[in-house]
């Protein structure tokens, strides 16, 4: 791994944090993104050829299976890109040498805990998505070699499908939301995930262009914007900084609700929150606290036209 600049390679085009990280990445390097058509995250064989062609000094796997409530009638395609895909890409990554970064859920918990989870605690999934990212951390950390699996939660940004969009435009369409008040967790940013991604990259990296070794470094971080909120108080704080940035349309009324008013498919976690101290303590890194997050992703969000309930993706 040699150069005066990284060779990064990111898995993933159109998610939120790939989005971020090809926004965030390229100062440390020569960036090189691949998806779809070129690879098939379901195929071994088409990950290993692309990363053995590009032998990159980072490997950042930002690709993922995300819709939670589909997967309960997909496991095999969960646990293929979750975990086998993680997997292979590990195994790719160590026989270069290469630095391999990954994502990983809240979802991996059962939320009964009463504190924010730490990274030794073990999972406990409630749905297939859960257990099929569990799966992929534990794949992961049997391939060994310098890996970190960054473990987030609640993630959303100014552009793609999420909570804060999702809000912005039923906020102008409808009188009433009724939002899940018994599910608490930390709103993480993607654009705050890319940026802490590239400080543990940056600090890594030597003069000469070359990355240090993790050693025992490796393995699971949770990283997540600090303090925690409901999806109900999310929700509301969203139409709070709607009004702050002087929309004067009529919102919709925030109705709080548990869970048992809203069944969905996958069973959700009551406690999200992840304790970030291992973060802070092995890189010095601490995201935002979720309404600062909030407060600046608002300012990159098109909010929807006076005439209009669309919401548009923010610009950067």
């Amino acid at each position: 791994m040699s150069g005066a600049g990284l060779n990064i390679v990111i898995l993933g085009r159109d998610g939120q944090i790939a989005w971020e990280l090809q926004r965030r990445l390229p100062d440390l390097g020569r960036v090189t993104v691949i998806g779809r058509p070129e690879i098939d995250l379901s195929r071994p064989d088409s990950l290993r050829r692309a990363i053995r062609e590009l032998s990159p000094d980072v490997l950042v796997n930002a690709s993922a299976y995300t819709a939670v409530d589909q997967a309960e009638n997909e496991p095999e395609l969960a646990l293929a890109l979750n975990a086998t895909a993680p997997q292979v890409l590990a195994e790719e990554a160590r026989r270069i040498n290469a630095l391999f970064v990954t994502y990983s859920s809240d979802y991996v918990f059962d939320g009964t805990k009463a504190a924010p989870y730490t990274e030794e605690d073990l999972g406990h999934p409630l749905n297939v998505y859960g257990r099929s990212k569990l799966a992929g951390d534990q794949a992961v950390q049997a391939v060994g070699g310098d890996n970190l699996i960054l473990r987030t939660s609640w993630v959303y940004g100014a552009r793609g499908k999420n909570f804060l969009r999702t809000i912005s435009a039923l906020a102008l369409q409808r009188d009433e939301i009724r939002v899940v008040d018994d599910q608490v967790g930390a709103p993480t940013s993607s654009y705050d995930i890319a940026q802490a991604t590239a400080q543990i990259v940056a600090g890594l990296r030597h003069r000469s262009g070359r990355i240090a070794a993790l050693g025992k470094r490796s393995g699971i971080y949770n990283m997540t914007s600090q303090g925690a909120v409901s999806w109900c108080g999310f929700a509301t704080a969203i139409l709070d900084q709607m009004r702050d940035r002087g929309l004067k349309q009529a919102l919709a009324r925030i109705v709080p609700i548990p869970s048992k008013e809203y069944p969905t498919p996958a069973e959700r976690p009551r406690n999200s929150r992840l304790s970030n101290a291992k973060l802070q303590a092995e890189f010095g890194i601490a995201l935002r606290d979720w309404r600062q997050a909030l407060a600046a992703t608002m300012e990159m969000l098109d909010l929807p036209a006076r005439d209009g309930c669309s919401v548009g993706p923010g610009g950067r």
